[in-house]
């Protein structure tokens, strides 16, 4: 044996795969059509199916179609038997995956699944099979050679099944014109659901830590509230807490350079008015965006012109918007 004949082994067996896929696609037809329609006028839910190999390829195609617009879990058969035969209701669609299509586990549980008003729909390899037979909906998934070179392994029957699997989750979510945002509620904890759902108002700092001083706040008192709240930036307000204006740590830096006196000076005298801000219903990647444009490290919230928020850019990064 040499070193590089993995390279040859682990070849061959990804490219006897994606036969074994395009043999399943190019098979598809109208039972393919029968079940998509069918769980798209599913009134309740997908409930996959399978045992062994099967069943792991059954959990990713549950997970797959949950996340991507339909309702879906996996139950296994043989639990089934044992009582988790109660999560099935009316109105459900069960979708069973074998290769073989004779099952004991799943051919065990078709009479009490038959009392119920569900749709069954079973992936087999085998036509003739009892699975099949019974199946209100049957869709053929056979391929001529599995990857492994004893024949022995689940490997190419599985990844087109696999495969299929995601053709009907792909379907399904066009067909129900899921979008961007739609995923992202499935999917807050992820960094697509964080900016599409993030609002500005779910990280902003507010109350006693929203860097603000009245308008003609001695600059050194200004200074220090800017330090105390550290977001680099202090807000000047009027009494009815209208915004006035903006002082950033850049702007005392700049000040420092041409001015060697500071008592005589109030936040007025150095701040910047019509300051940049943004409302609280915008979303935090919508920040992100304005202060990239702006070239600035924070912003302020306000509604209708009174201050009621601020964040900077370590806020984004915290909540990993950036």
């Amino acid at each position: 044996m040499q070193k590089h004949d993995f390279l040859i082994w682990a070849r061959n067996a990804m490219h006897t795969e994606m036969q074994a896929i395009d043999e399943v696609a190019q098979s598809l037809g109208d039972s393919f059509i029968q079940a998509a329609d069918s769980i798209l006028r599913c009134a309740g839910r997908v409930i996959v199916m399978g045992m062994g190999k099967s069943g792991h390829i059954g959990h990713k195609i549950a997970a797959t179609l949950a996340s991507t617009g339909t309702a879906a879990f996996f139950v296994h058969p043989a639990e089934a038997a044992h009582g988790d035969l109660g999560m099935i209701v009316d109105g459900d669609v069960v979708l069973a995956l074998s290769n073989s299509g004779e099952s004991d586990e799943i051919l065990a549980i078709i009479p009490a699944l038959k009392r119920k008003n569900i749709t069954l729909i079973c992936i087999t390899a085998k036509a003739q099979s009892n699975m099949a037979r019974f199946a209100d909906i049957h869709i053929q998934a056979a391929v001529s050679q599995e990857a492994c070179p004893l024949g022995l392994a689940p490997t190419s029957s599985t990844t087109a099944v696999l495969a299929l699997g995601d053709a009907l989750a792909i379907a399904l979510l066009k067909a129900r014109q899921f979008t961007r945002e739609d995923f992202a509620f499935s999917h807050p904890a992820g960094s697509l659901g964080r900016k599409l759902l993030l609002t500005v108002g779910d990280i902003m700092h507010t109350g006693d830590k929203l860097p603000a001083v009245p308008e003609h706040t001695p600059l050194k008192n200004a200074v220090v509230a800017m330090s105390e709240k550290g977001l680099g930036m202090i807000a000047v307000c009027d009494v009815a807490g209208c915004l006035k204006g903006i002082l950033t740590d850049g702007d005392l830096r700049r000040l420092f350079e041409t001015r060697d006196h500071f008592a005589d000076l109030t936040v007025n005298d150095v701040m910047k008015t019509q300051p940049t801000t943004i409302t609280a219903n915008k979303l935090a990647s919508e920040a992100l965006k304005l202060m990239q444009q702006k070239r600035i490290s924070g912003l302020l919230v306000c509604e209708k012109n009174q201050l009621i928020g601020a964040l900077n850019m370590n806020d984004l990064l915290q909540a990993r918007i950036v």
